[in-house]
């Protein structure tokens, strides 16, 4: 049994900043990646960022140069640092790790870009 939870979501400006985290913990023997994604009311679930456990990243055009995401293996945590945040970034933001096992899901952060 494999638990996934994000936190770090709230309410922000447009402009500003926030960082989300996720940790898995249980019985996960290995993670190949991990990512995150995010779902806006009536859209579909989108990938954000993605980071191999070798450090290799991928972006979604859109949040190029404002999000960073980074992990700590250690750990088993992922983070997705989120600066000059616009409104179109408003979604539920969830994690992804995948591992041997297959693709592992947490209940999703509220971030709400809004003056």
């Amino acid at each position: 049994q494999v638990h996934v939870v994000e936190s770090g979501g709230g309410l922000v400006q447009p402009g500003g900043s926030l960082r989300l985290s996720c940790a898995a913990s249980g019985s996960i023997s290995e993670i190949v990646a991990m990512r995150w994604y995010r779902q806006a009311p009536e859209k579909q679930r989108e990938m954000v960022a993605h980071i191999t456990s070798g450090g290799n990243t991928v972006y979604k055009d859109s949040v190029k140069g404002r999000f960073t995401i980074s992990r700590d293996i250690a750990k088993n945590t992922v983070y997705l640092q989120m600066n000059s945040l616009k409104p179109e970034d408003t979604a539920v933001y969830f994690c992804n790790f995948i591992g041997p096992g297959g693709a592992y899901w947490g209940q999703g952060t509220q971030v709400t870009v809004s003056s």
